[in-house]
């Protein structure tokens, strides 16, 4: 009886893991503004193209956002092809997307962020009972197991990524499912005995899919790789005969289905250095002591936020300051107990296996880096190794509460310190659902109750290189209320060097008066100025918006 009621105590607070973390993650789910690359996802899983959005000339709001309406006779296929040239993401989550909007939009419907967001929602909350079985797997401890399920249902991390409209969410649960093929073969090999024909070839369908979803998967397979080619190398010491022992072969033959799998993207990938896309991660030629020093902030900023965030991107400055002071002497304590806790755990072959995983995925991620595409500018490609840490902090929280006698530091009571750590996990999620603590790159909501001060037609102007920028001002469009939809056009000047020239003939289409406003424009002064005053008022700082407003009367 009492096993039977210890059966259903994990069942039923994994359950509650569960629960509490789908409250998290759709918590004001569509409260905040879709910015450029969920406009991205929008646009390639609606079945459209951004090359529907007029360049060159005035357009309404009505047609800028032409591209977010629903495409019901767009098939997947077509999304696939699509994607393929006019992006550099692979299409299947995109692929996925379009059916899950199927079953709720009718053909020609506006997109809704909500349902974008719905899907990675439900995706993250998958996560929970997998990071469950992960831990599990790795460590055979279901103490190991639920704490891991809680830092996943807490993590701010995580749900940042479940909240927005990517693939990121489906990602981390392809990461999963490789590191436990990973933690099964080790175990198998420690064995001297095969994994099973059919673990091989689901685990290369595995690594095919995540790589369908995102590129940078082949991090985990590098990492994965790693590991294995130590034990190799630990085994080979013994005799060359055990390299053609069964259990390797198993191993050979998922490498080679894996190598075969990425051969076939090899194509496009050779053409992802090209794209327009992805110049913001790439190398800008300064080799001063900052372009050395940011990727290292940059990771270990992204390192805390994976379980702990307090509000320090609040608008307040004592509230910044105060929650950035209890952040650093957080981590002062909790550091280097979470180490005691890794060191002292008594599955030290589990312990070794994900810290070598985490240690050779890091170790990527900055030779890519500072080979010249800086990675780290994106917290949200660390999802390639985002599990490892989850089952790490697990492991190293079980050994506080089950040998708290092992952890004593300083008069430190391990045991209520577990709680601590859930209650900084509890307010960090708080942070992330209130837009205190991974806020949005863009923030369209704060300049548009500028441009409502006018009683003026409004013309916005951009520059237009990439679908980045039309995916900019969609966020404008999508946030402006009812009463100023025809009150405001808009203007995508192609960067050819002439867009100076296309907006002084735009402006002279336009009857007078009306106000110019000049968002993320490469001109910086109007080309006809003595038709064209500045306002007087000091341009305002806001996320991924610089503008001028010009009074043209």
């Amino acid at each position: 009886m009492k096993d039977g009621w210890r059966r259903w105590f994990h069942v039923l607070l994994l359950i509650g893991w569960m629960l509490l973390g789908a409250g998290f993650r759709f918590a004001r789910l569509s409260a905040k503004p879709p910015w450029t690359d969920e406009f991205s996802t929008l646009v390639f899983s609606l079945g459209q193209s951004y090359s529907i959005v007029p360049i060159d000339q005035i357009i309404s709001l009505e047609t800028l956002l032409l591209p977010l309406h629903f495409n019901a006779q767009a098939g997947i296929g077509a999304i696939a092809q699509g994607l393929l040239v006019d992006n550099v993401h692979p299409p299947l989550y995109f692929m996925l997307a379009h059916e899950w909007m199927r079953w709720f939009l009718p053909d020609g419907a506006i997109a809704s962020i909500w349902l974008a967001r719905s899907l990675p929602a439900l995706l993250g909350v998958a996560s929970i009972p997998a990071i469950y079985g992960l831990s599990w797997l790795a460590f055979r401890s279901k103490l190991v197991a639920q704490l891991s399920a809680g830092m996943m249902t807490l993590s701010p991390y995580a749900l940042f990524l479940a909240q927005e409209a990517r693939h990121y969410t489906l990602s981390i649960l392809w990461v999963i499912a490789a590191l436990a093929f990973l933690v099964i073969a080790v175990q198998r090999i420690e064995q001297q005995r095969p994994i099973a024909y059919w673990q091989a070839i689901l685990w290369i369908v595995v690594n095919a899919l995540a790589i369908a979803t995102h590129y940078l998967f082949l991090i985990t397979i590098a990492a994965s790789a790693f590991v294995l080619l130590q034990l190799l190398m630990v085994q080979a010491r013994k005799g060359r005969q055990i390299l053609l022992q069964p259990h390797w072969q198993r191993i050979y033959f998922v490498a080679i289905g894996t190598a075969t799998v990425c051969l076939a993207w090899l194509p496009i990938w050779l053409r992802i250095p090209d794209s327009n896309l992805t110049q913001w991660i790439q190398d800008d030629g300064n080799l001063g002591i900052l372009a050395l020093l940011n990727p290292i902030f940059q990771s270990i900023a992204t390192w805390i936020a994976m379980f702990a965030l307090l509000p320090v991107e609040s608008s307040a400055l004592p509230v910044v300051l105060i929650s950035g002071a209890l952040m650093i002497a957080y981590f002062v304590w909790a550091v280097p107990l979470l180490k005691r806790g890794l060191q002292q755990h008594p599955n030290q072959a589990a312990v070794r296996l994900l810290v070598g995983f985490l240690a050779g995925a890091i170790a990527l991620f900055f030779l890519i880096t500072y080979a010249g595409s800086d990675l780290t500018r994106g917290a949200r490609y660390n999802f390639v190794y985002f599990p490892a840490v989850i089952v790490l902090l697990g492991a190293s929280l079980a050994v506080w509460w089950q040998f708290p006698e092992k952890i004593r530091f300083r008069r430190f009571q391990p045991r209520p310190a577990v709680l601590l750590v859930a209650i900084v996990g509890l307010l960090s999620a708080l942070t992330v659902v209130s837009n205190l603590g991974y806020r949005k790159y863009y923030r369209p909501d704060l300049l548009i109750p500028l441009m409502a001060r006018s009683n003026l037609p409004i013309l916005v102007a951009t520059t237009h290189n990439t679908s980045i920028q039309v995916g900019e001002i969609m966020g404008v469009g999508w946030q402006l209320p009812e009463e100023m939809h025809s009150q405001v056009q808009f203007l995508f000047a192609h960067a050819d060097g002439s867009e100076g020239q296309t907006l002084v003939e735009a402006i002279a289409q336009l009857p007078r008066p009306f106000d110019l406003w000049l968002i993320n424009f490469h001109t910086p002064t109007p080309p006809d100025p003595q038709r064209l005053r500045l306002d007087d008022k000091p341009s305002e700082p806001i996320n991924g918006y610089r503008y001028q407003q010009y009074h043209c009367s």
